[in-house]
C-alpha cells in the first residue's frame, strides 16, 4: 500500500497547525504572548478565576504542559494565582491588567493570522473548511 503524505489529512493538518502557530507567534510576540498561551488567555478573558484543573478540562492538554504554560504566563506578567476560597489545594487563575489590556489586539492578531493563511479562499470555501475541521475534531473526540 502506497502512502502519499500529501493525501493524508493527518499529515496536512499537522503542517497547517504549524503554519497557524507560526503566524500567531509572529503577531503575538509583539504583544507579549506565545501561541500556546492564547487558548488559556481566551478562556480567562471569557471567565476569570478558573482553577488549573478547570483549564485542563476545557483545553484538553496535559497537566505538565498547563503547569509550564501558567508558570511562563505568571513570569511574563499575564496571570496571577490566588488561593481558592473553599479548596485549600487549588489556586484560581486571574488575568493581570496587562493581559486584560491586550485582549482586543490579541484577538485581532489571531484573526490576522487566519486571514493571512486563508487568503485567496472564497467565503464559502473558508466556511466549509472550518465546518470540516470542526467535524474532524468532533470525530477525534469520540475516539
Amino acid at each position: 500500500m502506497a502512502f502519499d503524505r500529501m493525501d493524508s489529512a493527518t499529515y496536512l493538518s499537522s503542517l497547517l497547525a504549524k503554519s497557524f502557530s507560526r503566524a500567531l507567534q509572529e503577531r503575538g510576540q509583539k504583544l507579549g504572548f506565545a501561541p500556546g498561551q492564547f487558548p488559556v488567555l481566551l478562556e480567562l478573558w471569557s471567565e476569570e478565576g478558573l482553577t488549573q484543573k478547570q483549564l485542563l478540562d476545557r483545553l484538553d492538554i496535559e497537566q505538565a504542559t498547563m503547569a509550564n504554560t501558567l508558570a511562563r504566563m505568571e513570569r511574563d506578567g499575564l496571570v496571577l494565582r490566588k488561593k481558592h476560597p473553599t479548596d485549600r489545594r487549588a489556586q484560581q487563575i486571574f488575568l493581570t491588567a496587562k493581559a486584560r489590556e491586550m485582549e482586543r489586539e490579541a484577538k485581532e492578531a489571531a484573526l490576522a493570522a487566519d486571514q493571512s493563511l486563508l487568503s485567496g479562499f472564497r467565503h464559502f470555501e473558508r466556511e466549509l473548511m472550518l465546518e470540516y475541521m470542526r467535524m474532524a475534531i468532533a470525530n477525534g473526540a469520540q475516539n
